[in-house]
């Protein structure tokens, strides 16, 4: 029925491809075979294969470029994977209302090349933003690299269209600076994990493009020392436009797979911007160099090397491929109040000696976003089973401080145990109770975000 109402093309039975559709990311989660991958090329294809998945009560995981690090676009066995790859159109840039209406299959990167063309800027820069979609950025909320003064990509969403798992083709939000009529199902659907929708269009808030940015770099001893930097830097009221954490691990494992010459004089480096234009800009790098030299800084200047800058912050992007190299990643994504910066970072180190786990640190830790990747050996089973504990423990740990355990890169299946401590079960209740609404035969990427119930 499905393959019948598609044009030719659309459906994909090879054994191989479909293997390579199976997963994301993310090491260690779960994933199964699916039965077809479909890549549809309208809004109006994208309801045929919803309908069509809901008829025969067949699962639905749609997926981006499967740059995801949860296993949110894992399939499940006999499911209908499908791909927005080829929905790839940015329909729209509107420079005098500033917003732009694109398919969910464009590249983060792409969609902010062609704002720029137009003095414009899209804000939301995951550090998968060469590779990432606008649809799986807003399936997961992605943040990035700016988010610390800019905000995460429901901050740029204002309206969508998507299926429901009714089949419905619908809109939702609005074009307009303001609105509140209703509730917001638009940004109720991002960072809904594909659990209660599929994204065929966003449209989304774009700033006028900005001035240079100056670059601030810090050497430190210890992630501690360079938690209180930052925290420093908030306490002060500074609102850079980066600020950003990388280990010696991550420096040294980009610079053996790119050979960028990259100092390995320091085991912590801290990289902080500001955007501010003139003697404001100039003022705020001063304080930030400030406050990294009061919290203990072997070496810390303002950058007057523009390459060289850029270098160190393409590092800071380069880390998790990089780091891949070295084997199998588990990749955290806690998220703690700034102030509580330091202790985390100290818990993670402590969880790391703990079970015998190689941890790298890289971390948006202007806003608190810590990304420790857990480091193991393929194929040793005793190494994966320490470094899930260390897992757990980071988890806890994040949870204890009045943290969350994932501030960018969604639920998926990893992280639905520590999902449940931190909602508790009435807040979990009220999630079961949306799915309901939008998913009534739970067709829609099941078992993710939390597990599948029981449904009488």
């Amino acid at each position: 029925m499905l393959i019948d109402d598609l044009p030719a093309g659309r459906v994909v039975r090879d054994p191989d491809v479909l293997r390579g559709f199976a997963h994301d990311e993310a090491e260690w989660a779960p994933f199964g075979l699916p039965a077809l991958v479909v890549r549809p090329h309208s809004a109006e294809e994208v309801q045929a294969v919803v309908q069509a998945c809901l008829a025969h009560r067949t699962p639905l995981v749609t997926r981006g470029a499967g740059t995801g690090l949860s296993g949110g676009a894992n399939a499940v066995d006999g499911c209908v994977v499908l791909v927005t790859d080829r929905l790839t159109a940015v329909k729209e840039i509107n420079e005098q209302e500033r917003y732009a209406v694109v398919e969910p299959g464009v590249v983060n990167d792409d969609l902010r090349a062609a704002c720029a063309e137009r003095g414009l800027w899209y804000p939301p820069d995951p550090a998968s933003s060469p590779w990432s979609t606008i649809g799986g950025n807003v399936a997961t909320n992605a943040g990035g690299i700016c988010c610390v003064k800019y905000g995460v990509t429901r901050d740029y969403v204002l309206g969508l269209q998507v299926v429901t798992g009714t089949g419905a083709l619908v809109r939702l939000g609005r074009r307009t600076a303001k609105g509140v009529a209703g509730y917001d199902l638009t940004g109720l659907m991002v960072g809904s994990e594909g659990t209660l929708g599929v994204i065929t269009e966003v449209t989304v808030r774009l700033r006028p493009a900005r001035a240079a940015e100056r670059t601030v770099a810090g050497y430190f001893g210890t992630t501690v020392a360079a938690g209180e930097a930052a925290a420093a830097v908030a306490a002060r009221g500074i609102l850079p436009s980066a600020l950003e954490l990388v280990d010696r691990h991550c420096l040294a494992a980009v610079d053996r797979w790119k050979n960028m010459g990259l100092s390995a004089d320091a085991d912590v480096v801290l990289l902080a911007r500001t955007d501010a234009p003139g003697a404001l800009g100039e003022h705020e790098a001063a304080e930030i160099l400030a406050c990294f030299e009061q919290a203990g800084a072997t070496w810390a200047a303002q950058s007057t090397d523009q390459a060289e800058a850029d270098a160190l912050f393409a590092a800071r992007r380069l880390a998790y491929p990089a780091l891949e190299r070295l084997g199998p990643l588990l990749t955290e994504d806690v998220c703690v109040p700034t102030q509580a910066v330091p202790e985390m970072l100290a818990r993670i180190d402590a969880a790391g000696q703990r079970h015998g786990v190689l941890i790298a640190n890289v971390a948006h830790i202007g806003d608190g976003n810590l990304h420790p990747l857990l480091v193991t050996p393929a194929g040793d089973e005793a190494a994966k089973k320490n470094a899930q504990a260390a897992f757990d423990d980071i988890i806890a740990g994040a949870l204890d401080l009045g943290g969350t355990v994932t501030g960018e890169h969604g639920v998926g299946l990893l992280k639905q145990p520590g999902l449940a401590r931190e909602l508790g079960p009435e807040v979990l209740g009220l999630h079961h109770a949306v799915k309901d609404a939008l998913d009534p035969h739970h067709i829609l990427n099941p078992g993710k975000v939390f597990p599948e119930r029981s449904r009488a």
